[in-house]
């Protein structure tokens, strides 16, 4: 089996990079990090690329003449690192048509909340005060809405009576670490096949 090259794009501190990279490392899904790109110079994410020598680039979208051209930019970096599979970890911006159609169904990303419900920002937070009784994380392929791509996997996290919105956050993060290299690892296996809104996870 070939290995799947990734190219991860992250906005902040990059937990959800550290854990990719570590389940690669391990030899757990047959994949490598090839590139990480961020938006934000100052993202913990590229110190976390660097320390495991990955290229981490980095370009803000103001130093672009339009986003189109931002996109462009992004699109030759992955393609010169032959990246095969976009994983979103924390990446702030939505993807616009470009990058949608140079990397049609292979760009996924991790929510933190039982998707439909709660997307966007603080989505943890957005669980807490509705009062829910469960919530939870959830990887899926990227379309063009925020959060409305077709769903890979879910991971159910009970809300605690006790519970505060940044102690809900913390144990749902313990399970996007757990099911995002999970997701990865169907894709690079072949195991994912993707029917309209409907993920099919195969034998």
């Amino acid at each position: 089996m070939s290995i799947l090259n990734l190219g991860v794009l992250a906005s902040g501190r990059g937990s959800n990079l550290q854990s990719i990279i570590d389940a690669c490392a391990a030899g757990l899904i047959p994949a490598r990090v090839a590139v990480v790109f961020s938006d934000n110079p100052d993202a913990y994410a590229l110190e976390r690329a660097r320390l495991a020598g990955i290229p981490a680039v980095h370009a803000r979208v103001g130093a672009f003449y339009a986003k189109e051209e931002y996109e462009h930019n992004i699109i030759h970096i992955l393609t010169k690192n032959n990246v095969n599979l976009v994983c979103l970890a924390g990446y702030m911006r939505l993807v616009g048509t470009e990058l949608l159609q140079a990397f049609a169904g292979r760009i996924m990303n991790i929510h933190p909340a039982l998707l439909p419900a709660f997307p966007g920002l603080h989505a943890q937070e957005q669980a807490w005060n509705y009062g829910v009784k469960y919530s939870g994380c959830t990887v899926h392929f990227v379309d063009e809405g925020m959060d409305t791509g077709p769903i890979i996997i879910q991971a159910v996290v009970p809300v605690r009576e006790d519970d505060t919105a940044d102690h809900l956050a913390a144990r749902i993060l313990e399970q996007e670490h757990r099911i995002y290299p999970e997701a990865i690892k169907l894709f690079a296996e072949g195991k994912l096949a993707l029917a309209g809104r409907r993920v099919r996870i195969l034998a």
